[in-house]
């Protein structure tokens, strides 16, 4: 009979410098988690519980358009963000770290929109997209109202975060072109490797696990989006810029259904760790092919 794996002990110093992270975790996350998975099988305000529902909230949400209206266009805000961004930090990092001259006054530049409060950058986007005296309408020569279009609003709030956070990823990518060995190239140039080959061959093999990290932190951040559209838009026009925290606040807080926005949570919370787990399934794959 093999023994029993003894369990790992954890040193007392290293216990005590993880008590005040575990303990907060514990009380600001687990808890509320287990409290809303709770309230989710309840007819609740936010002040008051009236009594246990079972499965009900979680039935009424499968034939609830709303729901299913606002879970379209978040994916569908994930969709003009996600992989453009990736894309844009990587096509940036390249960029500036072939720079010779200026390259720390580029990379601020790119960098600098991110740490706008998101009040702000959505400020800005209100005065670039504004239809008598926005940037935008002045150089298409246009007065279109593009947060107040059903078909351009979704696209113009994407516009805004890729502007907003591009800089984010682009460090990321930068830290990766740093880390790969410059010997690699030097012995591919032996080779008569050159441009493109390099990218290809090289750099972007050795980036691939960064590109991992950047697409799904990426994906999770996108789904759980709230504030530009609440604040550009307010959800509209026509609930064309609802996405699904919106449609939970909406429910919980204005609505005064805290039960079955709990449910709404619930389910979101089991959509964003089901498409996470398949997309970093899916790009692991690859990467390991």
């Amino acid at each position: 009979m093999r023994p029993a794996p003894k369990l790992p002990r954890i040193p007392l110093h290293a216990a005590a410098m993880l008590a005040p992270f575990a303990l907060a975790y514990g009380l600001f996350f687990l808890w509320p988690a287990v409290q809303t998975l709770l309230l989710s099988f309840t007819q609740s305000s936010t002040t008051a519980t009236i009594g246990f529902v079972g499965l009900a909230n979680y039935i009424e949400l499968l034939g609830d358009a709303d729901f299913w209206s606002s879970l379209l266009q978040t994916l569908y805000f994930c969709l003009l963000t996600v992989l453009p961004l990736t894309a844009m930090g990587l096509v940036a990092a390249l960029l500036v770290e072939r720079m010779d001259r200026g390259k720390s006054l580029v990379q601020a530049a790119f960098f600098l929109p991110y740490v706008l409060p998101v009040g702000v950058m959505t400020l800005i986007a209100g005065w670039m997209l504004h239809p008598n005296f926005g940037v935008i309408n002045y150089v298409f020569e246009s007065q279109n109202a593009w947060l107040s279009d059903p078909v351009w609003a979704m696209p113009m709030v994407g516009i805004a975060t890729l502007w907003w956070t591009v800089g984010f990823n682009m460090l990321f990518f930068m830290a990766g072109l740093r880390n790969i060995p410059s010997d690699i190239y030097e012995a591919a140039g032996l080779d008569g490797a050159r441009g493109f080959n390099l990218f290809r061959f090289i750099t972007w093999p050795q980036l691939m696990p960064v590109t991992i990290m950047v697409v799904l932190l990426q994906l999770i951040g996108s789904l759980k989006v709230f504030s530009q559209p609440y604040i550009m838009t307010g959800g509209g026009p026509f609930n064309s810029t609802r996405v699904v925290l919106h449609y939970m606040y909406e429910t919980g807080f204005v609505n005064d259904n805290a039960g079955y926005a709990s449910a709404i949570a619930v389910v979101f919370m089991v959509v964003v760790l089901l498409v996470s787990l398949v997309q970093n399934w899916l790009l692991r794959g690859r990467h390991a092919n």
